[in-house]
């Protein structure tokens, strides 16, 4: 079961959109229920819709992020189960695998997945124009990246859980 884990601020933005984003892309793979695909914010306030812009730009691509709520990284249930951890900066990147070392090679940014590393911009305070392009920048990371997670997610497997 691939497990993926998308992680940014506040978990209302960059983080949620990439989930989904990746949710759609999956959709026809033959194994696509057994997926993991989750968010998650390194500051996020625990219960909070996501932000009203991200969810109009969602909805003109046909995605709704309604039902949404942030939560805080610390909340994620089996964090050692998810075969990586994409984060949208550097700094996430770092204090992520400070904090968690037993899984700090599982911990990228997600632009690295499609190439060049970089930040991916926040665009809370922004216009509707910045919301949209920064769908536009997380889907086409998505797309571009996915070969590489799927490389990655092969060349590390997690051992299955033992059954009964």
């Amino acid at each position: 079961m691939p497990a993926i884990l998308f992680v940014c601020t506040g978990n209302q933005c960059r983080s949620p959109i990439a989930e989904a984003l990746l949710r759609q892309r999956v959709e026809t793979f033959p194994n696509q229920a057994t997926w993991r695909i989750e968010s998650a914010g390194t500051w996020a306030y625990a219960g909070k819709p996501a932000h009203p812009r991200m969810c109009l730009v969602a909805l003109e691509s046909g995605v709704d992020l309604s039902a949404h709520r942030a939560r805080r990284i610390e909340a994620v249930a089996g964090l050692a189960d998810f075969d990586l951890i994409l984060t949208m900066e550097r700094g996430q990147v770092e204090a992520l695998q400070a904090e968690f070392p037993s899984i700090r090679q599982r911990i990228h940014l997600l632009s690295a997945m499609a190439g060049t590393p970089y930040d991916i911009s926040d665009p809370i305070g922004g216009s509707l124009n910045e919301f949209r392009y920064t769908w536009r920048e997380i889907d086409c990371l998505i797309q571009t990246g996915l070969p590489r997670m799927l490389e990655l997610i092969a060349l590390h497997p997690r051992p299955e859980p033992l059954r009964s």
